[in-house]
């Protein structure tokens, strides 16, 4: 196994249970959230500027208008730009950095964008009905029991995604041209979803 999957999806559509599946069916590891850890530890920035920015479009950052003060100490050659560009390039170095070190899944995070140039990548988008992500987003989170308060949740983390990825990346989120494999979850289920995208891997791993 030589290759690096990044996930996009879209909130609900099990995009991260797939990534998961497919990192413990082949062994390698799986990067989400502790991405943010690491490109917090390697680049000095505190941990909460990077979960603060996860996946937001950089105009609702308010720290944007803050003075480098609150960079904790961060010195980089782009120490003179807003700190929401800084956290992201500097999470940018940290996926081309762990894909230095071998194959992996890595969700979200414009990954599929940052390694780009790499030729033993597959970048995925996950997507469902809208019904379904409601199903499964409150299943999750049994306190929200109004439907309408989930779907709300839905568009809102599904625009913020949207508008981070199109922000700093030269593609569309979602857009079918900017992925190797677009997959509605909910045909074949999540299982059905990972056997899916292994027969791809498969596939590429022996042209």
């Amino acid at each position: 196994m030589n290759t690096i999957i990044t996930v996009g999806r879209q909130f609900g559509s099990g995009g991260r249970e797939i990534g998961e599946k497919l990192a413990s069916r082949y062994d390698i590891k799986f990067y989400d959230k502790d991405l943010l850890k690491r490109a917090a530890k390697e680049s000095g920035i505190c941990t909460e500027l990077f979960e603060n920015n996860d996946e937001k479009p950089t105009g609702s950052f308010l720290y944007n208008l803050v003075t480098d003060t609150y960079s904790y100490g961060y010195s980089s050659p782009y120490v003179e730009m807003p700190l929401s560009h800084k956290v992201f390039l500097a999470q940018f170095d940290a996926i081309k950095k762990i894909a230095q070190e071998g194959p992996c899944v890595i969700v979200g995070r414009c990954a599929d964008y940052a390694l780009a140039e790499l030729k033993n990548c597959l970048h995925v988008f996950i997507n469902a009905p809208i019904e379904d992500r409601i199903e499964r987003i409150s299943a999750k989170y049994p306190d929200i029991n109004d439907p309408s308060k989930v779907r709300d949740m839905i568009n809102k983390t599904d625009k913020a995604r949207s508008n981070y990825y199109n922000y700093y990346s030269s593609k569309k989120w979602g857009r079918a041209a900017s992925y190797d494999l677009c997959i509605n979850s909910s045909i074949l289920g999540i299982d059905g979803t990972v056997d899916l995208i292994s027969g791809f891997v498969d596939r590429f791993e022996n042209k």
